[in-house]
């Protein structure tokens, strides 16, 4: 299936036929909710669908199905598909049904089924991300406020900044409204208090931390898949006696931001976090470049601690530091021990 905004483009195959049938279902609810049935009465059984987002109104309108197994495919992966039979990069909705069905057909080994997560999980994600939304649109609304303040211009922009003082009132009182859900529905979850105890996760990027691990934890089978997924780590390219590392620019960019913005608040308020961020600004890094630094390394921690259910404790990575003799610590004055 090839999402859109108004149509759904279709190929399909069965499992004992070399034959493809190529279809369009408009964006509507009773559309689609024909076109799955008719499927399960022609063939009364599972059926895999292959289709780019792993998320957004198909996927939700997919997921009531419990005949629909569901196969997402990295867009990026269709596209380099699709460049090896069209050098030109000429695309097509039909086409891309097309070729999404022979990736899952000739590499099935490679796409793992889309299994959602928990109603309150799903809603919490849903939350968080229309919260940012908010939070943007209060943003944009201050700086044109600020620029309708100039005094040349004060008096004929009057009636633009009053209407933009009130804009600003609604998307602060609609920020509230959602920090107060968010905070309902993060505390009914069974792993928040593993995010709350973080430093300098507060009430705003604890449900976001929380979030960004989900509760699959067979999701991500070791640390480095998180950090990757989230475009924390970079990307090492090799060719020849060439190598270079660069930015990932594939990957959820809110999530990123989310492990980026939190790890830049522990700077000041883990012990450990502030001297490995002074570290790699004395190494010569940027901040952001030391912050992502420093937010590749919470990853691997908080990863541990989310699979073990185990509340991070800053006295036992310290002393976990002082017992691996880690050059981090060497010169620097430690807080006492724990007792």
């Amino acid at each position: 299936m090839d999402w859109a905004d108004t149509k759904h483009d279709i190929c399909l195959q069965a499992a004992d036929d070399t034959r493809r049938e190529f279809s369009c279902v408009p964006h509507q609810v009773t559309c689609i909710d024909e076109w799955a049935k008719g499927l399960h009465q022609r063939f009364d059984g599972m059926i895999a669908v292959a289709l780019e987002p792993a998320r957004g109104p198909i996927v939700s309108a997919l997921q009531k199905y419990d005949f629909l197994v569901l196969f997402p495919i990295n867009p990026s992966t269709l596209a380099k598909y699709r460049e090896a039979f069209k050098p030109s990069r000429a695309k097509d909705d039909p086409t891309d049904a097309e070729l999404a069905l022979d990736l899952l057909l000739r590499h099935p080994e490679r796409f793992a089924p889309l299994r959602p997560q928990g109603a309150a999980m799903r809603s919490l994600m849903s939350l968080i991300e229309q919260r940012r939304e908010m939070v943007g649109d209060k943003t944009r609304f201050t700086n044109r406020l600020c620029n309708t303040l100039d005094p040349g211009i004060l008096s004929p922009c009057r009636l633009h900044a009053l209407a933009l003082v009130a804009q600003l009132r609604m998307a602060l009182a609609g920020i509230d409204v959602f920090d107060r859900e968010i905070a309902t529905v993060a505390r009914t979850l069974p792993d928040f208090a593993l995010f709350e105890c973080l430093p300098g996760a507060g009430p705003h990027l604890t449900p976001r931390l929380l979030a960004a691990f989900g509760e699959q934890r067979e999701r991500f089978r070791h640390a480095a898949e998180l950090q990757k997924y989230s475009g924390i780590a970079p990307v090492t390219e090799r060719s020849g006696k060439k190598c270079w590392v660069h930015w990932r620019w594939q990957c959820p960019t809110f999530l990123r931001q989310t492990f980026v913005e939190w790890a830049g608040q522990t700077i000041n308020k883990s012990f450990w976090a502030g001297a490995y961020y002074r570290q790699q600004r004395a190494k010569g890094s940027s901040y952001q470049a030391a912050v992502r630094a420093l937010a590749f390394k919470w990853i691997r921690i908080l990863y541990r601690c989310w699979q073990t259910r185990t509340l991070y404790d800053e006295s036992v990575y310290l002393n976990a530091l002082r017992k691996r003799g880690s050059p981090l610590l060497g010169s620097l004055a430690l807080p006492p021990r724990n007792t």
